[in-house]
């Protein structure tokens, strides 16, 4: 690590336990209002299985501290949940509610409707789909899964990433190639997805069901899509509850300041916002090793996620992507990273101390936010 980089961490490095009578550590959790859930998601299959309260990992110990909030980052995906026709594989996402339940934590639920880490089997069946039969199995799925976890989960990311980007082919549109069922349900997709909306919360009626998306946190193409679609849904009677801008981001592009006016307008509709899948990336040099300045500007970009989540008292969670560099998506993915708010040994960032205070100041007494002139929808 540079010689800067490392001064810019060691700042914020995590302290040693409190000694006996010194007041309790600070961390998110104890620092966020108590109508804002602060979360991190968790691989479960990987790092819960084996969990013993009276014996955690450093990880799960700061997982259990940090957070009164946790999604299952891959275990409730189809190919890791119905692996099989007619075969659930419960472990992961057993593990993350366990954990949850064990340290006072919620979960939200990640997700039900998705292009995306499909089953080969539903890859291969898809192909030979009539809609009837895309919704029979996505019918089963969602009441099984959604069923199974019934008040054990207060946020489900119900329909993910269904419609495509500006770059796309075809431009901003629903996913009726890419997604499996969408494309087996092409003549009337929306009918199929306020369906999805409607099983699950059959299911567990008190869940909040969300839509979900990445390039979703301001006002553009493809919020605009979103808003008309919501529009379209809670006309129709639809219980979709929520909009989720999941907030992954890259220092190579600009930062979208029109994120707290797209959550207000989206909160106008009557729907809650989150901020579910939160990391920023950047490319780093042949060392491998951030800037000073990329540092710095990391923790401006998550602070101002926060920010407009504070502001708009509609806004449910802030959710990080994962909180240290070793298990982070990103370099798997793209030619990034430094992607979390601490380093693979734990150690705090500029962009954890920033996320800290900005929580703090938000919450004056630890009560409620209570910003003036804002949303105060009630759950």
């Amino acid at each position: 690590m540079t010689a800067i980089a490392a001064t810019a961490i060691t700042a914020v490095a995590l302290s040693v336990p409190a000694a006996q009578g010194a007041p309790p550590e600070e961390t998110l959790r104890s620092e966020a209002p108590r109508d804002l859930k602060i979360g991190s998601a968790v691989w479960g299959q990987n790092e819960l299985l084996d969990y013993d309260r009276k014996n955690p990992t450093e990880f799960q110990r700061i997982l259990a501290a940090e957070f009164n909030s946790i999604t299952p980052e891959n275990d409730m995906k189809w190919a890791e949940i119905h692996p099989e026709p007619g075969v659930y594989d419960f472990s992961g996402a057993d593990a993350v509610v366990a954990f949850a339940q064990a340290n006072n934590q919620e979960v939200r639920g990640h997700t039900l409707l998705w292009h995306s880490q499909n089953p080969q089997w539903v890859i291969d069946a898809s192909a030979s789909w009539t809609c009837q039969e895309a919704r029979d199995v996505l019918e089963e799925h969602v009441r099984t899964i959604v069923g199974r976890y019934a008040g054990e989960i207060y946020e489900w990311d119900v329909a993910n990433e269904i419609f495509q980007d500006d770059w796309d082919n075809g431009g901003v549109r629903l996913r009726t190639e890419a997604n499996p069922f969408l494309k087996a349900c092409a003549e009337d997709p929306v009918a199929l997805i306020g369906d999805v909306f409607r099983w699950a919360h059959e299911a567990d009626p008190e869940a909040l069901l969300f839509l979900n998306d990445y390039n979703a946190e301001g006002i553009n193409t493809k919020t605009d899509a979103y808003y008309a679609l919501a529009q379209e849904l809670l006309a129709d009677g639809v219980p979709v509850h929520g909009m989720g801008a999941q907030g992954h981001l890259s220092l190579q592009y600009g930062f979208d300041t029109s994120i707290q006016a797209n959550f207000e307008r989206f909160a106008a509709l009557g729907l809650k916002v989150a901020v579910t899948e939160a990391d920023v990336r950047m490319p780093l040099g042949d060392d491998g090793e951030p800037t000073a300045e990329q540092i710095a500007l990391q923790a401006e970009r998550f602070d101002a996620m926060l920010q407009a989540c504070i502001n708009v008292a509609a806004c449910t969670s802030y959710t990080v992507w994962g909180f240290d560099d070793a298990r982070s998506w990103v370099p798997g993915v793209f030619p990034e990273g430094y992607a979390t708010i601490m380093t693979e040994e734990f150690e705090k960032k500029p962009s954890y101390s920033a996320l800290l205070e900005s929580l703090r100041d938000a919450t004056p007494g630890k009560s409620p936010r209570t910003p003036p002139g804002l949303n105060t929808l009630n759950r």
